[in-house]
């Protein structure tokens, strides 16, 4: 498995967009390129993903992956219009999968489902998933992923859009996109302050202690400027969790 998906990278690393539409029934191909990873919305029928290694584990009635990073693997995109869909959940439009997953011998998702679901689904928030490109078929397939470490971390936050943004550190920087449960603890009065105004509700550390959801978020961090946070994240999955506003000493 680990062989196939590095010479898949070896292809695919290069692209910065590819478009296959999908071709039913169609036969094996041995020059299949495939990607693991976790699979973030990205525009209209389009995803984006940094390719993992992903290891098998076995477990009594079901198959997991740890997933590993990969050194210089960039960040693809596919456009997924026509894309043949393979869920782990019994129905196509279900968000979890009830304590019953449908998965092939391989651990992959089996459930038939069309590319309006795996649209369903990105919106919901990233989805571990299998990308196989060959012969015009773009086949994705859902699976289940080990749980990984999440760190809590000091450092700037810069906007890239409504779902993302820049994590940056001495010597690192993170895309990272907002996890659906995203949370705001703000220094604030009240959440729908701009950033850093009226500070009355800080720690004796200087965090925000004032719980405020993803849509303040959303409207109180500035366009273009970096600005001075502690985080909760998953570094391997590129998720924001968490935010706290610093005060400003």
């Amino acid at each position: 498995m680990a062989r196939s998906i590095v010479a898949g990278l070896a292809v695919l690393a290069g692209a910065a967009s590819i478009a296959t539409p999908a071709i039913a029934a169609a036969p094996p191909d041995r020059s299949a390129k495939v990607v693991y990873g976790i699979a973030w919305a990205d525009g209209p029928r389009t995803l984006r993903i940094t390719p993992l290694r992903a290891e098998p584990v076995r477990l009594p009635g079901r198959t997991v992956f740890r997933l590993h990073r990969l050194d210089g693997a960039r960040e693809l995109r596919f456009r997924y219009t026509g894309a043949d869909y393979r869920r782990v959940t019994a129905r196509c439009d279900l968000k979890e999968n009830e304590g019953v997953a449908f998965l092939d011998r391989n651990g992959l998702g089996r459930t038939r489902c069309k590319d309006r679901h795996l649209a369903f689904m990105l919106d919901q928030g990233p989805v571990p998933v299998r990308i196989t490109v060959g012969r015009g078929r773009l086949l994705v397939q859902e699976f289940l992923a080990a749980g990984t470490e999440r760190r809590l971390e000091y450092g700037t936050l810069t906007r890239l859009n409504d779902n993302t943004v820049w994590f940056r550190t001495p010597g690192r920087t993170y895309k990272l996109g907002y996890s659906p449960h995203l949370g705001f603890s703000r220094v604030t009065r009240r959440c729908g302050d701009r950033w850093l105004a009226n500070q009355v509700n800080a720690s004796p550390a200087g965090l925000g202690t004032k719980p405020c959801t993803r849509v303040h978020f959303n409207r109180a961090l500035p366009t273009g400027k970096p600005v001075r946070v502690r985080i909760d994240y998953n570094p391997l999955w590129r998720s924001l969790d968490h935010v706290w506003e610093i005060a400003r000493r």
